[in-house]
């Protein structure tokens, strides 16, 4: 398995810190798929509004549609996180 140096959020500062509370308020914690980022946070911030825009913006899918499409994608990129 590859290894990849992330910031753990006790020790992130600025606009890293941002995203990680934001990440909590989101999800209740700061996934791994967030702090593989981590190490540059404005390329993590371009990601995360990728992200909310595709997930939460306007489209003719549902919110739960797009879910299924993400868990879809996942599991055939043998992604399990």
């Amino acid at each position: 398995m590859a290894w990849i140096r992330q910031i753990e959020p006790d020790d992130a500062e600025g606009l890293l810190a941002d995203e990680y509370a934001e990440a909590v308020r989101r999800a209740g914690r700061v996934h791994g798929v967030i702090k593989v980022s981590s190490l540059n946070a404005p390329v993590l911030s371009a990601w995360v509004e990728v992200y909310k825009r595709l997930m939460f913006g306007p489209s003719p899918l549902s919110r739960a549609e797009r879910e299924l499409v993400a868990t879809v994608v996942s599991v055939e990129n043998g992604c399990h996180y």
